[in-house]
């Protein structure tokens, strides 16, 4: 069943009922040799909002398009609310696509750009017009209905294409970098307002974006992709601070890798020295690298209780106004850190620091 978007007049936490996405062995190749998709398994749970993340060329737009009924795949399964529809057509799927572009109509007025998909199923006028009424209150656009696409600024234009996918109730809605062409305070607004509309209701929401920090904002969970293979799956906590390889580390922000060069007892050593981790390593286990987030490196005089403690001196400063980016060296090693602007006194280059890393927050990675 597919309801109304008039059920997100409910109160804040009102779900309807949504469908899961199950991908089953997807491989998908251009070219003969071009390998776009390479055996994706993945589900997207019923009222999620999931996002496709990586960098250009990964194949997350490929994933979205087979996911529409643009492409096909080569191999493999595709079902949506428990429904194989590999081979559906688009437009016999339950499933609309908000693109980059936004793809409106610029001689249409907003209420026929939101209106165009029921005119092309044959509703009524009457109730087109009152389903574009109703969702155009919800998307905050009752003021704009009568100008025309031309007159609209970049956050009104992609309102007006959420709201001409949303109009014909699918049961998936699919989101192909629909913020990045906007100024980044536009942005920000508009990320929090996107997540909103899909909690209020219950939607099953497929974003696709290379932008770390839009994926972390807005989504339930992350798929990260590389040469169309899922590098991992999780909550953008459990991916941002547990990464299951180097890849993904550094795709989901600035970090420090140092290779492990011997384990002895509970201590690691690496280029910057010996190091306590919690939990320690087997001996057994000790290859492949380990991370530190920027982020959890302390700066001092002292070296903070239960923490690991090394010399440094500052050899770079940037300052970026809520946060300061130091380079430091320490053994002859670059580490990077990254201290809150506080409004305390800033080191200066060549200054001498003590690092405090917590061994909790040193991560260790397949390589």
């Amino acid at each position: 069943m597919t309801v109304s978007p008039t059920a997100s007049t409910a109160p804040e936490g009102a779900v309807r009922e949504a469908s899961s996405i199950t991908l089953d062995g997807l491989r998908k190749r251009f070219d003969g040799d071009a390998i776009a998709l390479d055996g994706v398994d993945l589900t997207i749970h019923a009222g999620e909002f999931f996002t496709l993340l990586g960098p250009s060329g990964c194949g997350k737009t490929t994933l979205l398009r087979i996911l529409a009924g643009l492409e096909a795949p080569d191999d493999g399964t595709l079902t949506i609310g428990g429904r194989d529809v590999t081979t559906t057509p688009p437009h016999l799927r339950s499933v609309n696509t908000v693109f980059q572009s936004y793809a409106l109509f610029p001689h249409l007025s907003v209420s026929e750009n939101i209106a165009f998909g029921l005119r092309m199923k044959g509703v009524p006028v009457d109730e087109r017009r009152a389903r574009v009424d109703r969702i155009a209150e919800f998307i905050k656009l009752g003021a704009l209905l009568e100008r025309g696409v031309n007159q609209l600024s970049g956050g009104q234009r992609q309102r007006v294409a959420l709201a001409r996918a949303l109009v014909c109730e699918p049961d998936v809605l699919l989101l192909d970098e629909p913020l990045s062409a906007l100024d980044a305070g536009l942005r920000t607004q508009l990320q929090v307002e996107l997540q909103r509309t899909q909690k209020r209701l219950g939607m099953t929401f497929v974003f696709v974006t290379h932008d770390q920090d839009e994926a972390m904002v807005m989504s339930d969970r992350i798929a990260v992709l590389d040469n169309g293979v899922i590098q991992q799956v999780g909550p953008p906590h459990e991916v941002y601070e547990r990464p299951i390889n180097a890849f993904v580390a550094k795709f989901m922000g600035h970090v420090n890798l140092f290779a492990i060069e011997a384990v002895d007892a509970d201590r690691v050593t690496t280029g910057l020295g010996e190091l306590v981790m919690d939990p320690p390593l087997e001996k057994s286990g000790h290859s492949g690298v380990l991370l530190i987030r920027q982020e959890v490196v302390e700066l001092g005089h002292a070296v903070s209780e239960g923490y690991n403690g090394l010399e440094g001196v500052v050899k770079e400063r940037h300052y970026r106004g809520s946060r300061i980016e130091y380079r430091l060296e320490i053994n002859g090693v670059t580490l990077m850190a990254t201290a809150a602007n506080l409004g305390q006194r800033l080191y200066a280059v060549d200054d001498r620091v003590t690092v405090s890393i917590h061994p909790e927050d040193i991560v260790r990675l397949n390589a």
